[in-house]
């Protein structure tokens, strides 16, 4: 309900990390590093369908659900180059300070 809201994401896979199995997940880190907050939104929507992540799942490259006015290029690079260690940085911050089990979700809150 506010502009001055901020959405942050924390991964916290339950299974091995490994590129086939992340799809979903780097391509919210690419898209958050790389694209301003109304393309995110719109993108961020069409990731968390299911359609998606089987598509992605089965090959489908990333660029295929970009939305006008992205910044493709840069996604798609960032979306390529993004290592599993972030993921794996992500895993161990929830498990080891977050004290979450393998795959469980929170909504942490900073505000007023």
């Amino acid at each position: 309900t506010s502009s001055h809201t901020r959405v942050g994401i924390l991964n916290n896979p339950s299974s091995k990390i490994r590129e086939d199995n992340t799809a979903i997940a780097r391509g919210i880190l690419a898209a958050f590093l790389t694209q301003n907050n109304s393309n995110l939104k719109s993108f961020l929507s069409k990731l968390s369908k299911e359609e998606t992540a089987k598509s992605l799942a089965a090959g489908t490259k990333i660029v295929k659900f970009l939305i006008p006015g992205m910044d493709g290029d840069t996604l798609e690079k960032k979306y390529n180059t993004l290592g599993l260690d972030l993921i794996k940085t992500h895993q161990m911050f929830c498990q080891e300070v977050l004290k979450l089990l393998p795959g469980q979700m929170a909504v942490i809150s900073n505000g007023r």
